[in-house]
């Protein structure tokens, strides 16, 4: 055998995963690990942020399947991943972070660069280790790997102090993990299942509810195929954009808060809803007591904890949605459901999506149709947070699954452009473009300089309306168009009491994104009317380089359909009768 440092076992273990890239930033109490990646085959990303790092390391893992990877120091190193392992365990993500600590003998006394990494991210991790002995690490890790990429996937931490990595033992890589308390069930109750068809077999009026379990076990076929032959319309959630074609009659496109009126209709008016892989969030159900009264509920989900936890299940089945799913086909009856579908498409054609397309403004759904257009909903679309994000979930027309990557469940803004930057390493024939919003995409620029210097050639559309929309459009519609802190160009020498931008008397806006773009050797780009968004958008997937465009859409443009906060879905406001 072999002797090894611990920092030298942890890199090994990495590559022993089939890790093909990391991302992170060095810091005092990681040294010994980075210098074990000096020279190894690790490809390592070095980051300009560590909350980028962990949205990388989320990007590449939605749009490959495979686990993401980031390596940070202790203290601040360590806390300011927090937001990404929230976001990515709000979202069900495999993520396997890695931060140093202090040494095991001053653990607890406050030293430089401490934090209770472990006691801080235990809410918002799937599992954490704390590993005190060098002769565990190795164990350790395949444990991380497995638990993140098993069951519902999650983020785990591993934290690794100075001394500990430093330590030698004899290196021995497990083949496989046995933990006595995480046994994932993948096969459902075959009683259930039964159960299940048979209340779908004499249902009238089916719908399924998919979410990202169905991305996450690749059971896209599966629903494909049941929803076929039973004639059962399917609606999604955010995260499950691209899961099920949307040039089928029987695509509702998405549910809930900003989800088609016909989705929300279908909800409540179905007497059984089929939810797989998802967990019922508030943005889907409105109003829970509202929430699809006159439907029976089939809840399939491989975490248990899951079901039943929002909306009580009538038929709750554990288990794997690829695997129960299967097991089902053969259980459901071929059947016509003309009538229920002739009841969907007059709600299709009487509330589409709809926005002006006949003036000349600069409408900001206008610039994503033409996005979809021009790149067949082949590119992986990457948003920000907001009514970009929205607008980018309704417009985009995703051919399949991990092709629309978006933080659902925690709302993260500057997730966008560092997860963009991410997905493009894991798919780097693909074209990746971020659609942010001009208040999103600050938060997390500074990773510019992660894509040019990488020749990461991610592009940037960004819908500039000079302010932070979403909370404008909620001050406007809720709060008396009381708009407060929301206009990103004010200055000190602008009226008190002005808080909604102009474009005609408002200051010059901070940033010049063109210029910024360009500081960094990326290419800028601005429009300001309509008639050339789309030569810009040519211009821009048509550029062997990093771009950022820079698009002056309509700043009191709102997002519409809208489900006000706390209402039921038949509340649902259309631009047309709103």
């Amino acid at each position: 055998m072999v002797r090894r440092t611990g920092s030298q076992i942890l890199v090994e273990s990495l590559l022993r995963e089939d890790v093909e890239v990391v991302f992170g930033l060095p810091g005092g109490q990681a040294l010994p690990i980075f210098d074990a990646v000096h020279g190894s085959e690790l490809n390592f990303v070095l980051v300009r942020h560590e909350q980028a790092a962990s949205h990388m390391a989320d990007g590449y893992a939605r749009s490959t399947g495979k686990p993401g990877v980031f390596i940070v120091t202790s203290g601040p190193g360590a806390t300011n991943v927090v937001t990404g392992l929230c976001n990515a365990y709000m979202d069900s993500v495999p993520l396997v972070g890695i931060s140093g600590q202090v040494a095991t003998d001053v653990i607890g006394q406050d030293a430089f660069q401490e934090a209770d990494i472990i006691g801080i991210t235990r809410p918002v991790t799937k599992h954490n280790f704390l590993v005190k002995n060098v002769n565990d690490l190795a164990r350790t890790l395949k444990e991380a790997f497995y638990i993140a990429t098993t069951g519902r996937p999650g983020p785990v931490l591993v934290d690794v102090p100075i001394d500990v990595q430093r330590a030698f033992c004899e290196f021995v890589y497990p083949d496989k993990v046995d933990i006595r308390s995480y046994r994932p069930n993948y096969s459902g109750h075959s009683v259930q299942i039964k159960k299940a068809a048979e209340i779908i077999n004499k249902s009238e009026k089916p719908v399924f509810y998919i979410g990202a379990g169905v991305v996450a076990s690749n059971a896209e076929s599966e629903i494909f195929e049941i929803s076929k032959k039973a004639d059962i319309p399917v609606t999604n959630t955010l995260l499950a954009i691209g899961a099920y074609p949307l040039d089928t009659s029987l695509s509702l496109g998405m549910l809930g808060m900003h989800g088609t009126f016909c989705a929300n209709k279908v909800v409540q008016t179905a007497d059984v809803i089929v939810a797989v892989g998802a967990r019922f969030d508030d943005r889907c159900t409105g109003k829970v007591c509202e929430f699809a009264k006159k439907a029976k509920k089939i809840h399939i989900d491989i975490d248990p904890t899951a079901i039943s936890k929002v909306v009580d299940a009538d038929v709750p089945v554990v288990g794997d949605a690829k695997t129960v799913l299967k097991e089902m086909i053969a259980l459901i009856d071929s059947k016509d459901r003309k009538d229920w579908l002739r009841m969907i498409d007059t709600w299709k054609t009487e509330h589409p999506l709809w926005y002006n397309r006949d003036d000349d403004k600069l409408h900001p759904q206008y610039v994503v149709e033409k996005i979809s257009e021009l790149t067949k909903g082949d590119a992986i679309v990457v948003t920000e947070v907001g009514q970009h994000q929205m607008w980018a979930a309704q417009y985009y027309k995703a051919k399949n699954s991990r092709l629309f990557l978006s933080s659902g469940g925690l709302g993260t803004m500057g997730f966008g452009y560092p997860a963009g930057i991410g997905a493009k390493f894991g798919n780097p024939d693909k074209e990746v473009v971020v659609v942010a919003g001009d208040g999103s995409f600050q938060m997390n620029m500074q990773e510019m300089a992660v894509a040019v210097l990488n020749d990461i050639n991610v592009k940037v559309v960004i819908l500039n309306n000079q302010c932070l929309g979403n909370v404008r459009q909620w001050q406007e519609m809720f709060y008396g168009k009381r708009y407060s802190h929301i206009c990103l160009a004010k200055r000190k020498k602008c009226p008190k009491w002005c808080n909604t931008p102009r474009r005609d008397t408002c200051p010059v806006y901070i940033p010049d994104f063109l210029k910024w773009a360009q500081s960094y050797g990326a290419l800028g780009m601005r429009v300001t009317e309509k008639k050339d968004v789309e030569p810009a958008l040519k211009k821009m997937l048509g550029t062997k380089n990093s771009v950022v465009l820079d698009i002056w859409t309509e700043i009191e443009e709102n997002v519409f359909p809208m489900v006000p906060a706390g209402a039921s879905l038949d509340n649902i406001v259309t631009r047309m009768n709103g």
